[in-house]
């Protein structure tokens, strides 16, 4: 991370230290758990530069499938400032992301992400082919899915999440090695929007929602795991939260009247990332109607 990330961060190291909490366990919280991430906004809400839009033409291969969620945005990958991530992603490119911003009854991904490579021949596809049954609340809610330039901005994240689910029974206890994170999470609660204020949407760093005290990314590869389980994912798929990260965040409920508090957390495994299979990216998301 840059070292004017880690400057960013003196607001939460003052009041963690103000707090009472020893500043060596402040610097050990740090340096395991901040994360460079991008924060993309709409046009207007920022001056880095326009790595993407929100909607627009809906440009796939022509031997891609037809997307079976909407389309969300599309993300240029080379105009994507170099270090605003730590994740592998392709140099260039375009990232498209796709959902339907409700949580799944029965552990089904729900939406997806394709990657298209410099130089593939694309076609413009109906962005409606995901309502094949034209059901009007379907389009009502996609109509009021966001539209505009997104403009990038390098920041540094922290988790906002203070425990981890205990395997094998009931209960939570704080997160591995770090008994004061509870107290810690409290601190970014009331500092970020000093430091790193909240996009609709970002790449990379960690997964956030109205209700939370375990990790999202957490919630969404158990879905996974149960997915893959059921037949409804094609495996394989690893249990370990460690062998996944955080691939996009959406706070659908900031653009889509009605679907407020809803989330969107596309996740994927590290080797997965690292071999550039976007189609093995898996989508879950909180809302509370």
């Amino acid at each position: 991370m840059t070292p004017e990330l880690w400057d960013r961060l003196t607001p939460f190291r003052d009041k963690a230290i103000a707090r009472g909490i020893p500043a060596a366990d402040v610097e050990r919280w740090l340096t395991a758990a901040a994360r460079p991430c991008a924060t993309l906004t709409r046009d207007g809400g920022g001056d880095g530069p326009v790595v993407g839009r929100f909607g627009g033409p809906l440009l796939l291969p022509a031997d891609a499938p037809d997307p079976v969620h909407p389309f969300v945005a599309s993300i240029d990958l080379a105009a994507l400032p170099a270090g605003t991530t730590d994740l592998p992603l392709p140099p260039d490119g375009d990232l498209l992301l796709f959902a339907y911003p409700e949580t799944a009854d029965d552990y089904e991904t729900m939406g997806s992400a394709v990657y298209v490579p410099v130089g593939s021949p694309v076609v413009e596809r109906d962005r409606h082919a995901w309502n094949p049954f034209e059901i009007d609340d379907d389009e009502a809610m996609f109509e009021e899915f966001p539209h505009g330039p997104l403009r990038a901005t390098a920041q540094v994240s922290l988790p906002y999440h203070h425990t981890v689910e205990l395997l094998g029974g009931p209960g939570n206890r704080p997160l591995p090695e770090h008994p004061r994170a509870e107290e810690l999470v409290a601190v970014w609660e009331s500092t970020r929007q000093d430091i790193a204020p909240e996009g609709p949407l970002r790449i990379g760093g960690y997964a956030d929602e109205e209700a939370i005290e375990t990790d999202p990314v957490a919630t969404a590869v158990s879905w996974a795991v149960k997915a893959a389980a059921a037949g409804r994912w094609d495996g394989p798929v690893s249990a370990d939260v460690s062998d996944w990260v955080l691939l996009a965040d959406w706070q659908a409920g900031m653009d889509v009247e009605g679907w407020e508090s809803a989330t969107v957390h596309w996740v994927i495994q590290r080797d997965d990332l690292a071999a550039r299979r976007f189609d093995r990216t898996f989508t879950s998301v909180f809302w509370n109607p």
